[in-house]
């Protein structure tokens, strides 16, 4: 079963909110994309049931400014009331032109709820100031954008994994540094992917960095639907004995011996030379508490 992977993109013009109260529009966003994803899966015009959909936040580009979005795994297909797999009648899951106006919309009135609980940054406190901003909101179509179906659990659980721990700006992408700014990769262009030297001041390199730490605590990806805490147990299985899937293999416990067997640990005890002594840990050196010179995160 194919997944399909969906981007939801935040207009640049809500940065200043972004920055006020990164949490709360954070909250915001999630609940508005599960939302409208929710709301197109359940209707019988699409698929009528409940979907399985994970949502991952990102908020940089590749020059590591505000760029605020959330990635959309979903499955192809949904479970009805009746326990049936219903899976989408044209080739796409749903129409991206609609989605973006309902997330907009949803999106608008979550923003609407934070105003009414004075959750405002100080440039849109003023009626004026706001009407102005929503207006700006409503005058042009929110991105959306529809991306190559993934090829099923195997390809999320892979494209999850790499993401999980991802931080705007991994260690490789850094040439180096040369006086006071910090030269750093950027891909030139999306379609061929070739890729540029982009160099940043070092104070703006950190200031930019530290846009994306998120908030103590939060959740960046999280599970709705048939996928959520909730319901994930019931749900999958209602949708296994939909699709005739046989249930996952239950869990192996093996002991540490036959684990240490099973991965070669043992053999790479044994002595090169005779081959048949092995190594014996005669003294454990305590760690010195500091790091080596040269390494850690940027």
């Amino acid at each position: 079963m194919p997944y399909f992977h969906l981007v939801f993109t935040l207009p640049h013009a809500l940065n200043g909110w972004v920055a006020a109260t990164p949490r709360a529009i954070y909250e915001v966003l999630f609940a508005s994309v599960a939302a409208t994803l929710n709301k197109f899966a359940e209707s019988p015009r699409h698929l009528g049931g409940t979907p399985a959909f994970s949502l991952v936040l990102h908020t940089w580009q590749q020059d590591l400014g505000r760029h605020v979005h959330v990635h959309a795994l979903v499955a192809g297909g949904a479970l009805t009331a009746d326990g049936e797999w219903k899976v989408p009648r044209k080739g796409f899951l749903f129409p991206v032109r609609a989605l973006s106006r309902v997330f907009r919309g949803k999106f608008v009135a979550g923003l609407v709820a934070l105003r009414s609980a004075n959750r405002r940054p100080e440039g849109i406190a003023a009626e004026a100031d706001w009407q102005r901003l929503k207006r700006s909101l409503y005058a042009h179509d929110w991105v959306v954008y529809a991306k190559q179906p993934l090829g099923g659990p195997a390809a999320v659980l892979e494209y999850l994994g790499r993401y999980t721990h991802r931080v705007a700006i991994a260690n490789e992408r850094i040439v180096g540094i040369e006086g006071h700014a910090v030269l750093f990769r950027v891909r030139a262009n999306q379609a061929s992917g070739r890729k540029r030297t982009a160099r940043l001041p070092g104070p703006e390199f950190i200031r930019r960095f530290l846009l994306h730490v998120l908030p103590q605590g939060f959740k960046r990806i999280r599970h709705y639907g048939l996928l959520s805490p909730a319901r994930k147990r019931a749900g999958l299985a209602a949708a296994r004995a939909a699709l005739e899937v046989p249930p996952p293999l239950p869990a192996v416990i093996e002991s540490v011996a036959a684990f240490m067997r099973r991965v070669g640990i043992g053999a790479r005890a044994c002595c090169p030379h005779c081959g048949t002594g092995t190594f014996r840990v005669i003294a454990t050196i305590p760690p010195t508490g500091h790091l080596p010179p040269g390494r850690g995160p940027p």
